[in-house]
């Protein structure tokens, strides 16, 4: 399969020559007019005429077109890819390198650390995206969501990432958007520039949702001629009237935003809904709560908001406080997107703008976003405030540290509080002291959503595979700590699970992050075996509230959930966990689902699941179950044994399960589950990898 830096407009060509014909089968089946979503859905449908459309309940085959990979997930996508049998992967893909470069002291030097420190698994990534026609976009190139943006993306498209991400959100919360697609149309959204609309569904993970969808308009036509793709504009062009929504299309829940209303927003921390005014509302908060309100760093770019547009805004704002000798009060730290975004900001006098103010460039990586961030300790030895134009702001996200509050902001408020040093600074009202004593009152912040000279690609990265990979071989030794080759889930045994212990409880929040944390053991997101040395290192024991640690019921002693995973592992016993609401929320991690099955994890319960984890759960062979009445949660003791009968799940049909008490007595109480038939074969199986290596086999 041919792999090039961008999608091929063969392959958009293909989409749109079904998009008007597969819209009108649409409306017809469904005798109604559709939403932007419908159509891209109807269109990418595997069977579109005789595929079940019930809202809710109907499981849909579709063909995406195309995957992309970032570098810590990819190792353990790819790893299970080994496993599968396939000889080249069956729809155009690619890997990019952009999560394991640690920020600490500055682009070059941190760069060079990173190739050094990572070579083993750069080496991996490059040869078996070699071996399977896989393109591979090497360190330095960018990040995931920019890169796809830059040379992938297009209207009407459908992908599958391995990596995933409002002011809605303080609408919807973090739960909201869960089970759903955030469709935005209207004049406000017509108004917003491609890269702004990037943003705004980047964030859409931190909702729930599934993805997000803007339709197609003159903003995103000029991207796409900036960037060199003027051939997809034309063709989007023709088909735009299916690129939008139908008049009279149907939605579950409208939320209407006046564009014009909105006032600067802070949001956190530990959650990117928990919203406050910029200034005096923050500033409220922060005394109640006892946040500091001096800021110990400041931080602009990584996948979100670090397009050209951003960053023109945030270097305005730099040199109105450069021009009255201003400069940061604070650590400020810049993560362009991409290379071809640094490239562009160093060519037009942008970086040198942010530079002139005190900021430190960082490498085109995702650095302080997800962990990857080395401090001085101590910084984070006490409670510190940090403001970023990031998505995610969970405690320990960005440092590791639970000490660092992380609120989250656009670009150039950011700059705004880094040149004040303070959280409660509001830049619409408040000045700052220039160094002759004057009041400097900043003006609104100036931005160019295209540049004018063009982009300026910088240094190529990409490395098209070979058109034959089958002669390469991809090496991993067996004594590495960083991979791990795969040995395949075992199959279903036919019997029920009964009197299963609980391995652990959660109070709470327990996220992908609290079920495999991010930080330092990113360094292992190829070695299967190690990483579970993380298995729920952050979550709050429901019976005592302490973290990450439980009781073992091989001898009542307290240990670390990971180190009791291991050793009931280790003895054979089978074990259940236990989720509060909107279980397995966040980064879409497959480790988080891996890591209990690894470790003989068979079931998982919860008030409710985060749809992705749940269904990747049940790629692995485990059985997620909600209580059907969310009060049995409570019902579980520490030293309780739970029983689940019936097995396998039959679909639309709830699950008999019994918790046994110490005394002998039980409790019996009804789970629901969304298993369709085609999972349930995935759980017989073991996992779904063994369903595809099942099927290859017959052929």
């Amino acid at each position: 399969m041919a792999v090039s830096a961008g999608t091929p407009i063969s392959l958009v060509n293909a989409v749109y020559g079904t998009l008007v014909e597969r819209a009108a089968l649409g409306r017809k089946r469904l005798g109604r007019p559709l939403s932007l979503t419908e159509k891209i859905l109807i269109n990418h449908l595997a069977d579109p005429a005789n595929q079940e459309m019930e809202r809710g309940r109907s499981y849909a085959d579709f063909r995406p077109d195309r995957v992309a990979m970032q570098d810590a997930t990819a190792q353990m996508a790819l790893l299970q890819f080994m496993t599968a049998g396939l000889p080249e992967t069956l729809v155009p893909s690619t890997v990019h390198c952009d999560h394991l470069i640690m920020a600490k002291t500055g682009a070059r030097i941190d760069m060079g650390v990173a190739i050094d420190t990572n070579k083993e698994v750069y080496d991996f990534l490059r040869s078996v995206s070699a071996k399977f026609g896989i393109g591979f976009w090497g360190q330095g190139s960018g990040i995931i969501h920019q890169v796809v943006l830059e040379h992938y993306a297009f209207p009407g498209g459908m992908m599958i990432g391995t990596d995933s991400h409002t002011e809605v959100a303080r609408v919807l919360t973090v739960e909201g958007g869960t089970g759903a697609i955030v469709e935005y149309f209207g004049d406000g959204a017509d108004s917003i520039s491609a890269t702004g609309k990037a943003t705004i569904c980047n964030m859409g993970a931190e909702i729930g949702a599934t993805c997000s969808v803007f339709s197609y308009d003159q903003h995103m036509a000029k991207y796409l001629q900036a960037t060199g793709r003027a051939d997809i504009a034309a063709a989007a062009d023709k088909v735009a009237s299916e690129l939008r929504p139908d008049d009279g299309a149907q939605y579950d829940q409208l939320i209407e935003i006046d564009l014009n209303s909105l006032k600067p927003l802070i949001n956190g921390p530990h959650s990117p809904d928990r919203a406050h005014k910029v200034g005096a509302g923050v500033g409220d908060a922060a005394r109640e709560n006892s946040w500091p309100l001096e800021v110990s760093a400041a931080l602009i770019g990584s996948c979100t908001n670090s397009s050209y547009e951003d960053i023109t805004r945030a270097a305005s704002v730099a040199r109105q406080a450069a021009a009255r000798g201003l400069r940061a009060k604070t650590e400020l730290l810049i993560s362009p997107g991409s290379e071809q975004i640094r490239a562009t900001i160093e060519r037009d006098g942008l970086m040198a703008d942010l530079e002139a103010i005190g900021a430190t460039v960082l490498a085109n990586a995702c650095g302080p976003c997800i962990g990857q961030w080395e401090r001085h300790a101590d910084v984070t030895a006490k409670p510190n405030s940090i403001v970023n134009s990031f998505n995610r702001n969970f405690p320990k996200r960005n440092d590791g540290s639970a000490n660092t509050l992380s609120f989250v902001t656009s670009p150039d408020t950011v700059i705004a509080i880094a040149l004040a040093g303070r959280l409660d600074f509001d830049p619409t009202v408040d000045t700052i002291t220039a160094p002759d004593g004057t009041e400097v009152l900043l003006s609104a912040p100036v931005g160019e959503v295209l540049p004018a000279n063009g982009y300026d690609p910088g240094v190529d990265t990409f490395t098209q595979p070979p058109a034959d990979g089958s002669k390469i071989t991809v090496a991993v030794s067996p004594t590495s700590d960083r991979l791990q080759l795969l040995e395949p889930f075992t199959a279903w045994d036919g019997s029920d699970y009964i009197d299963l212990p609980v391995l652990m409880k959660a109070k709470g929040k327990c996220t992908t992050d609290h079920i495999s944390a991010a930080g330092k053991w990113l360094t292992y997101r190829g070695h299967l075996e190690n990483i579970s040395g993380n298995l729920f290192i952050g979550a709050i024991n429901a019976f005592n509230g302490a973290t990450g640690e439980g009781k073992d019921i091989t001898d009542g002693g307290t240990r670390l959930y990971p180190e009791i995973a291991k050793r009931y592992s280790q003895a054979g016993i089978s074990w259940c966990a236990i989720g509060d609401q909107n279980y397995g929320e966040g980064s879409s991690r497959e480790h988080a689902a891996m890591e209990p099955r690894f470790r003989g994890g068979v079931v998982i319960f919860a008030r409710s699941f985060a749809r992705i984890h749940e269904t990747n759960l049940k790629k692995q062979g485990l059985v997620p179950l909600t209580f059907s009445d969310p009060a049995t949660y409570d019902l579980i003791g520490e030293d309780d044994r739970i029983s689940v009968m019936g097995l396998p799940p039959v679909p639309d049909k709830p699950i008999t399960c019994r918790i046994t008490k110490t005394d002998g007595s039980t409790v019996d109480f009804e789970a629901k589950h969304t298993f369709s038939p085609e999972q349930v074969e995935w759980f017989k199986a073991g996992s779904a990898l063994n369903i595809v290596r099942q099927n290859l086999a017959k052929k």
